[in-house]
């Protein structure tokens, strides 16, 4: 039943979006929970995670090497890009430039799973990226949109250090002291990391309800190019570098799906309302088209593999 609840999760947003267009009062107040709802997510995606999930980078070097170079240059990259071309303005870019940036969403160990991929090599290049994130977020952004808008690169490594750093390893500690226990926990974790993504979108689209429909449309074609950009790219490359077909899935997923509610998050907090629209549409966008990838993949034969336990959070 609740692995259901989380499977919709799309659907979760999409409703919870229209209720916060229609009826935005009921979620602007709520503008000061969004770091603690995001903390939260980051938590629960830390009580996932064991000591193990990072020692397997010793066995997957090259591919998990391989996608966090895709991660930290095609997205930023591509984003900036898409900016300039649709004519975006400053707030636009910084939020596009911000998604662009973050690391890799929990979402991608979902969807791995469900194609078929390679979810233990999923789990460990998300974990790897969020922390190397912490670092590589403020100063990509910095760097691609520092030149129109101020961007307080050291604030932001600060506060990425609290929202991010700190809840996933106190999650992984009390997960590897406390095994037996956070086990219980794995059907209830994504459901709470679902209601806290979902919850934190509704809240951006009631502070933005007045200008979604004037750049709503615009900045959803800038999402879908974005997502496709990096889905596609995280696939053939790893074709072009001879990896099987489950990593490239794999890592196909851990570029195209971003950390969107983290750079929603930062959005809110270091710039506008505005800056946060690309964060929030790529949070509904990422999952609808991570899930009908994953539909296609899962039909399609692929090579196996050894682990395929699901351990991941739906972000």
């Amino acid at each position: 039943m609740l692995k259901k609840i989380t499977q919709l999760f799309p659907l979760w947003a999409i409703l919870l979006s229209v209720l916060a267009y229609q009826q935005p009062q009921w979620f602007t107040s709520l503008k000061g929970d969004i770091i603690p709802l995001l903390i939260i997510i980051m938590l629960t995606m830390g009580l996932t995670l064991q000591r193990t999930d990072f020692i397997n980078v010793i066995h997957n070097k090259k591919a998990i090497l391989t996608g966090l170079i895709l991660q930290f240059t095609v997205m930023p990259l591509s984003a900036l890009l898409i900016s300039l071309i649709l004519g975006f303005n400053s707030e636009l870019t910084i939020g596009m430039v911000l998604v662009g940036s973050v690391a890799g969403g929990t979402s991608s160990n979902v969807m791995c799973y469900l194609a078929k991929g390679d979810v233990a090599l999923s789990i460990t290049m998300t974990a790897i990226s969020t922390l190397v994130g912490v670092i590589l977020t403020p100063l990509l952004v910095g760097l691609l949109a520092g030149h129109s808008v101020d961007v307080p690169v050291f604030s932001m490594l600060l506060s990425l250090v609290k929202i991010v750093l700190i809840p996933v390893v106190v999650g992984v500690l009390i997960n590897t002291q406390c095994h037996r226990f956070t086990q219980k926990l794995d059907t209830l974790l994504p459901v709470i990391s679902m209601l806290a993504i979902v919850t934190i979108i509704a809240i951006v689209v009631a502070l933005n309800q007045r200008n979604l429909t004037s750049i709503g449309p615009l900045v959803a074609a800038a999402v879908i190019l974005h997502n496709s950009v990096g889905l596609l790219s995280g696939y053939w490359i790893c074709r072009l570098l001879r990896f099987n077909e489950t990593i490239c899935r794999t890592v196909a997923f851990e570029v195209g799906l971003q950390n969107s509610g983290l750079a929603t998050a930062l959005a809110m907090k270091f710039f506008t309302a505005t800056a946060a629209v690309p964060g929030t549409l790529f949070s509904v966008w990422h999952n609808i088209s991570g899930s009908c990838l994953a539909g296609y993949w899962s039909h399609k034969k692929g090579t196996s593999t050894a682990n395929v336990s699901l351990k991941g959070t739906s972000e």
